[in-house]
Parts: C-alpha cells; sequence; structure tokens
C-alpha cells in the first residue's frame, strides 16, 4: 500500500517539535509525499501555539517545495461533552481538523467517559479524524466509538509514532484490535507519522504494515491518494481548495 498524504505533523510552533514547515515540506518532497498536513497543537496543550496562529495559516503557500500543504490543527478533546480547544470562527480558516486525548488536558479516567467525549466530540460535527486512539491512558469501547466515526464519517488515525514504542507505550495492542474492528465497520482510516522532527515525516511503515496486516481495502484509507484525501474533505462538507483541482 502506497501512502501519498501525511495528515498528522508537528512544527517548532508546537513547543515540543524541532522543525520549520519548510524543513517539513522539503523531506515530505523528498520521500515523495503529494500532500502534507500541518497540524500544531491547539492551544490548551502546554507550549502550543495561540489563537491567532490557526487564523492565520490563510498566509501559507498551498505548495512548499512542490508539496501540497493542507492547513490543519490536532486540537484536545477538553470533557465528555466533546468540546474542543478550538473557536469556532478559526474552522474556516482550517482544512484538516484532528482531535485526540492528551494527558496533560484531559486527565484520564474511565473507560466510560473516554467513550463518551469521543463519541460526542465525533457528533458535535467540528473534526474530520481522531488521533492516535491507540493510548493505553484512554482505554474506550472500540465497536460504539467506530460505529459512531463510521456513521459520520470521522477517519480513525492510524499513528506511526503509537506503533514504534517510543511513545505512548502499549498503544500497539490497542492499535491492533482498532483496526481489525475498523475493517469490520468499514471505517475510513488516515495515516498520521505525528512527526514532532522532519525526518520524522512519512515514516509510516508502521501503519502500512498494520493495514495490510488486516488487508483494508486501499479505497477505505484516505491517505493513499491526493484524490481520496480530497475528497474525503468534500464529504465532510469544507470547501474545494482551487490550487489542488487537478486532484480532485
Amino acid at each position: 500500500m502506497e501512502i501519498v498524504v501525511d495528515t498528522h505533523t508537528h512544527t517548532l510552533a508546537s513547543g515540543h517539535a524541532y522543525s520549520t514547515i519548510i524543513e517539513n515540506a522539503t523531506a515530505a518532497q523528498r520521500k515523495g509525499l503529494k500532500l502534507l498536513c500541518t497540524t500544531d497543537h491547539a492551544p490548551k496543550m502546554p507550549g502550543a501555539p495561540h489563537y491567532w496562529f490557526f487564523h492565520n495559516q490563510i498566509v501559507l503557500p498551498r505548495f512548499i517545495s512542490e508539496v501540497g500543504i493542507i492547513r490543519g490543527v490536532e486540537a484536545n478533546t477538553l470533557n465528555t461533552e466533546g468540546e474542543i480547544d478550538l473557536f469556532d470562527e478559526s474552522h474556516q480558516y482550517l482544512d484538516w481538523i484532528m482531535a485526540s486525548f492528551h494527558e496533560p488536558v484531559f486527565k484520564p479516567s474511565t473507560e466510560a467517559e473516554h467513550t463518551e467525549a469521543l463519541v460526542n466530540v465525533i457528533k458535535s460535527g467540528k473534526v474530520d479524524a481522531l488521533g492516535h486512539l491507540g493510548n493505553p491512558n484512554f482505554k474506550f469501547n472500540i465497536e460504539t466509538v467506530l460505529r459512531c466515526a463510521k456513521q459520520h464519517n470521522v477517519a480513525i488515525e492510524v499513528n506511526n509514532s503509537s506503533l514504534t514504542g517510543r511513545s505512548r507505550i502499549g498503544s500497539d495492542i490497542n492499535c491492533d484490535e482498532i483496526v481489525r474492528i475498523g475493517k469490520e465497520i468499514g471505517v475510513y482510516f488516515t495515516t498520521g507519522s505525528d512527526a514532532h522532527f522532519c525526518e520524522d515525516i512519512a515514516n509510516l511503515g508502521h501503519a502500512v504494515e498494520l493495514l495490510n496486516k488486516y488487508d483494508i481495502d486501499p479505497e477505505l484509507v484516505i491517505t493513499t491518494s491526493p484524490s481520496r484525501f480530497l475528497n474525503f474533505l468534500l464529504l465532510r462538507g469544507k470547501k474545494r481548495i482551487a490550487e489542488f483541482e487537478h486532484w480532485y
């Protein structure tokens, strides 16, 4: 399975990453990506950029180093009501909104509360994908959440960093189960390196291996072509991006 879009990457603006967007795009071009989602942390994460950072992504060129730039954010799921730390007016400036649990923002709780939060963030209609769901600190009812994601066309991330053993240790077992059940339900999958340094951009080998293990249909992996990714955004109700018209 060939992946040409990395939907989860960070720049030094996140406060704990080490590369610029130009360095990330240069690495993406060298590694054969067509589209790069820049998804710095939303404001509630310690060290994250402020409110205006996300509005001002409109100044980013649509191509850097010949790689298409998708303006995005990794928002924080804040509570069981499914609220995220992104102002409603910010949405118009962004193409791609992920939501994830992070321990400094959402204190790990019970499986029932994690499940409630995920279901409500999906139902809010404000997020396009759920990030690194394998984290063992945030156990949830996988079938309940994935059926809701399927109903609302929210993608499920297979996070490569979670499968390396370097972060969110113990995620691999949960990620395996998420992909297995996700295939049965027919969810959309996305793939993210979760790169915090430019050389990790497009490092998606572990994610691809897991998707291949369960013989996931490439048509359900939205990162296998620019067209699949951009048309998924249309399915989510996003506007066409004129600069990428040749890929629709």
